[in-house]
């Protein structure tokens, strides 16, 4: 269809319109602005081709550099993280400037033209009929002189473009990207040698390898290797798809086949059995591999995964496999062994890691350098956590030698100790507390981004004792310092920036963290650590684990209960005692059914969920737990999980948090259990497509008189805030954060005298503040930043006498009201295109202070 339009018309201008159309069509993460673009240039596509068959186009010189920047800003919006709503919103703009330069030019220029155009076509074929002026009528149209076949392959065209919209416009999917290449964020030291040998094999059409294992001891640099090389500009070239699977976190064959079709854009069905999902990966791939050669990698595959590898083995022309694991796999496919840094390179990643030139002294000192890295054994993991430790440690006690780890050096000068062994004396020179909080870390799934909330909410409960949340942001400073952790910012839109932000120091993410804590900023206010992520190499977190198994399980203070399919381990099976641990984690694959043991658990402070299956029912042991403070529910599915057994919180008077993470759940169901301690409830990508609002029989005040603070982010289908929450008097807090579709709040939310409150960042389909928000009394803090639709502010807006900040970016077109001069000592964050709405102010608010940023 595209040949045969373009053998209509050779033309710049129209043939870059259809290029920018397809483009814009594939940006997926800004589908419903680039449908727009992509629509508002398709309309006028016709009317070029006319213009354009009947003459030059020396008159549409505007209209290209208008496609011009529509092509450079749809490239742009192509990076831009799924998640990263800020940007979104900013691009969003930039998309509707484009559109309305189109919509001008086309109203204006373009009607001008194509009149003119008209009338000297009439002037040539003598049917001009016009008697003055431009209000006769004019007749024929110009495209009825176009043949009749090229007419209807135009139109033809367009009606398939105008289909594969129609398709676009469904509402995107929540989770997208599931086998994208990981960015690399890591120091590329001594991986050129073995860059260049994998390469080689994957390019050489000769060799008839189709499947490779890279296999290295933990820690050697397995995962950055392949990460460098699926980026590598020849491999791209090569491989027309790239799907890159970790599948280390226990994930099944089934699972991983329906992953692969879900990010290729297919519904993923639930296979009955294996044979079902190798029919299901054979149908992909043939199908894409009419398109170009597939590569496909799947990342740490654990030992004894023979079977699970060989599902994949499809004979097939031009799809190939490489494998990262620990352990090599013969009867699958040849193995290439990554081997450890050579000592340049080893001191080379040393100086990167440890910092710019604050150990400069240390670096001069060849024998304390080749002391150092003698115990990293040229492993880069050993070398950010242990040897930066050490030159960190001689450059602090200014002792020109390294310090002995007294007992645990006896470990460094085994023959061939392990990692872990390795690892252990980083924990040993850890003070009690941080010891603590990095042992706690191994109850979240390996190698998986946990929100930094998640991780903190536990430690409050656990440790807090009326400590503010911004000592254990601290601690998950001090860990990421000593490269235990890494804290990755949530969608930041300068990622080259911040990539490398671990890079010194441990890491300067973590910087910008602790520059806002040491501020004095209150997480009350500002909930930075929502936008932060945390990561933990699958070594790290075997570490922690590891710290327990000297004990009985019923005796540990930390508990790891992992079950596959239905299979529980042994110890779990015919329990005599009670378990004595404070902290639970239950970690489940896609093929649990939720039928549970007896366990009783009366210690349990905090309660972790990993859980990957699309039906869950908590077990009824739960009740046990009366010391139970914070439940954590992180469903590691594809889609939202339904959640049932709720009533089980009901009888546990020390439940303070719960956090759900893409879970499928009705609100109402929290409120038909009575949970009189719950304080804090945090929603993250969770559904809310069934929920009802008819729960006129329950008593708001009754059910949760003790809840200060809802959290609720990223969950895309909340089109508004239940009316019941205006009723929760209690709250202190609402965040309601990155919610696209939210549109209004409660008219009764001015009922919640007691909210400081009020995060709605990044709601960019909020269009306005209820008349009633002028009653929050008590309210300190507003942040509607992002909030694109939102055109003003309640009218009585100034009787919020206790605001003292308000966050306004990106908000340049929100209307203030006359009333806001009654805010003598406000605080705005803004923007350089919102400031002056606030700016107009300051001859009357002499106390207003603005502070712009990006």
């Amino acid at each position: 269809m595209s040949g045969l339009v373009d053998s209509i018309t050779g033309a710049v201008v129209s043939e870059l319109l259809k290029v920018v159309i397809e483009e814009a069509k594939m940006v997926l993460a800004f589908k419903s602005v680039s449908i727009e673009l992509a629509s508002k240039m398709n309309t006028v596509l016709l009317a070029f081709i006319e213009i354009e068959t009947m003459q030059g186009a020396e008159e549409l010189k505007d209209l290209k550099d208008i496609i011009d920047e529509a092509r450079e800003l749809v490239r742009k919006c192509s990076k831009v993280n799924r998640l990263n709503l800020p940007s979104k919103a900013k691009y969003t703009r930039k998309v509707k400037d484009v559109n309305k330069k189109l919509f001008e030019f086309c109203q204006v220029q373009l009607q001008i033209i194509m009149l003119r155009n008209q009338l000297l076509i009439m002037r040539k074929i003598g049917t001009e009929k016009c008697s003055s002026g431009y209000g006769a009528e004019l007749s024929p149209k110009p495209y009825d002189n176009l043949p009749k076949d090229k007419l209807m392959a135009i139109k033809s065209h367009l009606e398939s473009i105008k289909k594969e919209l129609d398709v676009l416009s469904v509402p995107p999917p929540v989770y997208m990207d599931l086998c994208s290449i990981p960015e690399i964020d890591k120091v590329l030291v001594g991986l050129d040698l073995p860059l260049m040998e994998v390469k080689k094999k994957l390019l050489d059409d000769d060799d008839p390898m189709a499947c490779l294992v890279v296999s290295a001891p933990p820690g050697c640099g397995k995962t950055t290797l392949v990460t460098q090389l699926c980026h590598d500009d020849e491999i791209k070239e090569k491989f027309e798809y790239i799907f890159f699977c970790d599948v280390s976190r226990g994930s099944t064959f089934r699972t991983t086949v329906q992953i692969l079709l879900q990010h290729n854009g297919y519904e993923a069905p639930t296979f009955e059995n294996d044979s079902q999902a190798v029919d299901g990966l054979r149908n992909l791939l043939e199908e894409l591999n009419e398109e170009g050669p597939i590569l496909l990698v799947l990342d740490d595959v654990c030992q004894g995964e023979e079977s699970f590898l060989q599902k994949f083995q499809i004979n097939m022309p031009n799809f190939k496999i490489l494998v990262t694991s620990r352990y090599e796999f013969p009867a699958f496919g040849p193995t290439y062994h990554l081997k450890p840094l050579g000592y340049e390179d080893a001191k080379y990643l040393l100086i990167k890691r440890a910092s710019l030139g604050l150990y400069r002294a240390a670096f001069e000192n060849e024998a304390l350098l080749q002391k150092v890295l003698k115990h990293c054994y040229g492993f880069p993991l050993l070398i950010e956590v242990i040897g930066v430790q050490l030159v960190r440690k001689f450059v602090n006690r200014i002792t020109g030698r390294v310090e002995s780890w007294s007992e645990e050096e006896t470990i460094l000068d085994s023959p061939q100790p392990t990692v872990l062994e390795c690892l252990q004396p980083s924990l040993n020179v850890l003070k009690p507390h941080l010891k603590d909080c990095f042992l706690d870390m191994g109850s979240f799934h390996k190698d998986v981004k946990i929100r930094a909330t998640s991780i903190i909410d536990m430690w409050m409960e656990l440790y807090g004792k009326g400590s503010k949340c911004t000592v254990y942001v601290k601690y998950l400073n001090k860990l990421a310092f000593r490269n235990l952790l890494k804290l990755d910012p949530l969608g930041r839109e300068d990622h080259e920036k911040n990539k490398g932000a671990s890079l010194y120091m441990g890491s300067l993410v973590s910087f910008k963290l602790l520059e806002r804590i040491q501020t004095g900023l209150d997480e009350s206010e500002y909930g930075f650590y929502n936008e932060f992520l945390v990561t933990q190499h699958s070594i790290l977190r075997e570490l922690a684990i590891s710290q327990s198994k000297s004990e009985e399980h019923h005796e540990r203070e930390r508990l790891n209960l992992e079950i596959r399919e239905d299979t529980f381990p042994d110890w779990c099976l015919d329990l005599m005692q009670p378990i004595s641990a404070r902290l639970l984690s239950i970690s489940t694959d896609d093929l649990f059914s939720s039928t549970w043991v007896e366990m009783d658990c009366p210690n349990v402070e905090a309660l972790v969920f990993n859980l990957s299956s699309t039906s869950y029912s908590l077990p009824k042991f739960i009740a046990t737990m009366k010391k139970l403070k914070v439940v954590i529910i992180i469903n590691h599915g594809l889609g939202p999980a339904k959640l049932t057994n709720l009533s089980c919180l009901s009888s546990l008077p020390n439940l303070k948090r719960i956090r759900l993470e893409k879970i499928s759940i009705n609100l109402p169901d929290i409120l038909l259990s009575p949970l009189g301690s719950l304080e804090k409830l945090s929603l993250f990508m969770c559904s809310f497509s069934e929920v009802s609002y008819n729960i006129e029989e329950i008593t708001i005040p009754e059910a949760l008189p003790s809840l200060q603070e809802i959290d609720i982010n990223y969950c895309y289908d909340l089109e508004e805030l239940p009316d019941w929450v205006s009723e929760v008097v209690s709250l202190k807090k609402i965040s309601i954060t990155n919610c696209g579709k939210l549109s209004v709040l409660p008219k009764a939310i001015g009922n919640l005298s007691n909210l400081e409150v009020l995060r709605l960042c990044s709601c960019i389909n909020l269009y306005e503040l209820p008349e009633t928000t002028e009653r929050l009394g008590n309210l300190r803090f507003l942040d509607i930043s992002d909030c694109l639709a939102l055109k003003k502010l309640p009218l009585e807006f100034g009787n919020l006498r206790k605001l003292e900040k308000i966050l306004m970016r990106m908000c340049s077109g929100c209307e203030l009201p006359d009333s806001v001069r009654n805010l003598e000592n406000l605080e705005v964050d803004c923007d350089e295109e919102t400031g002056p709405l606030w700016e107009r102010l300051k001859p009357e608010m002499r106390n207003l202070m603005i502070w712009k940023g990006m």
